[in-house]
């Protein structure tokens, strides 16, 4: 099945993109003409990490004409297990900088777009129009929310992709009589309820696995060959090795592609890792929490370190999961993991100042505002949780 886009002619291969790509050639269902397809096609890559990668790199060596790459992030060691778009030399670079000069090693003939920039409602129609199909491997529920947005609402189809610990999930939305995100997940979960792979942990190979899913799928969209996942939400268990699949229809009562659809433009979630704001959404006897920076509920890693030196009474709340606190722990802490906080509040002294810590500060802001609503006098989120705390006040304590 085609992107649905307007036909244009295809360019010609050249010489040496004929003999590059010989192997395809030979096969009956791609040829030339399809190579050619491949070559003419844009294709948007929404992340250029443990999933990007993969779509990358497959979909360079292709021979895809042009490849969009979209994100916003830099290269950190914790990337350099699964993203192989990036190596260790990377390391603090711009994301979408490494993956073009990664790309273009690989084949020089594909022109790269380098959208380093924070996908939102405000941007993203216009960013998507200049492309044929979006493949998208982003880590967070509200970018997954605002592209599917976008693709339906410009007839764009979405290659879509998930992994977490040792399970992935693929299925292309947004295609003609099939669904899309929203008629399998309608809303996102609250902030902080789902742990995200920097919290939970992924398995390094999988993004791979599911990565190549995802570049499967959109050679076939553009080669027009093949069956879709269209209506098909396939599941990867690593552990067991097993792949399964699962059935999806349209939703008619879908808020965005259903028959009488309520958005009508896309919508951004704030409070997730990617659409941090200023003002958090909770409210505590009738007012507005803000967990932010610079405000009561807030505590930076240097006055945090600051007041545990000199002993002055700053409790410390650590709400990460066991497994966490056996990588990297600071003495002294109560360990509650945020799961466990609704059942086990009542251990801890409403009356105390309590810092709370996670690994990068979300689980920590949802413990602070849950906290507020318990009665808790002055919870306070440690800003950019135990991670932050290594890169600016103790580099021996590990990072992961």
């Amino acid at each position: 099945m085609q992107p649905n886009r307007e036909p244009r002619r295809l360019p010609e291969l050249t010489a040496e993109e004929t003999r590059r790509y010989g192997r395809h050639l030979i096969l009956p269902e791609v040829g030339i003409e399809g190579q050619r397809r491949l070559k003419g096609a844009k294709v948007l890559l929404v992340g250029a990490g443990g999933l990007g990668s993969p779509l990358g790199l497959y979909l360079s060596a292709a021979g895809v004409g042009t490849l969009g790459i979209c994100d916003f992030d830099r290269v950190d060691e914790t990337n350099l297990h699964r993203q192989l778009l990036h190596s260790t030399s990377d390391v603090g670079r711009s994301k979408v900088e490494s993956a073009h000069e990664r790309i273009a090693a690989i084949n020089p003939n594909v022109e790269v777009r380098r959208h380093e920039l924070q996908l939102r409602a405000a941007n993203i129609r216009e960013l998507i129009r200049g492309y044929d199909l979006v493949a998208d491997g982003s880590d967070n529920f509200a970018t997954r929310y605002v592209v599917n947005d976008a693709c339906v609402l410009e007839k764009i189809p979405l290659v879509w992709g998930a992994v977490f610990q040792f399970e992935g999930q693929a299925s292309v939305f947004g295609l003609p009589g099939g669904p899309c995100y929203r008629c399998l997940y309608p809303d996102p979960p609250p902030p902080g309820a789902v742990p995200n792979c920097a919290e939970g942990g992924v398995l390094g190979v999988l993004p791979g696995i599911i990565g190549l899913i995802q570049a499967n799928e959109v050679i076939k969209l553009i080669l027009d060959k093949g069956e879709p996942l269209r209506g098909r939400l396939l599941l990867f268990d690593a552990l067991g090795a097993q792949f399964r699949e699962v059935r999806l229809s349209r939703d008619p009562n879908c808020p965005v592609c259903g028959d009488a659809p309520s958005i009508t433009e896309p919508v951004d979630y704030e409070g997730y890792c990617e659409f941090q704001t200023e003002e958090a959404d909770s409210a505590s006897n009738g007012q507005e929490i803000d967990v932010a920076a610079d405000n009561p509920y807030s505590i930076e890693v240097e006055e945090l370190a600051r007041r545990r030196g000199a002993g002055d009474g700053l409790q410390l709340l650590d709400v990460r999961m066991d497994q966490e606190l056996a990588i990297a722990a600071l003495d002294g802490a109560i360990h509650i993991p945020l799961q466990q906080l609704p059942q086990r509040f009542s251990e801890l002294d409403k009356d105390a100042e309590l810092a709370v810590i996670c690994h990068h500060g979300p689980r920590s802001g949802s413990a602070v505002r849950f906290l507020l609503e318990q009665g808790f006098r002055l919870p306070r989120n440690v800003e950019g949780g135990i991670d932050e705390y290594s890169k600016r006040i103790d580099s021996n304590l590990p990072r992961y």
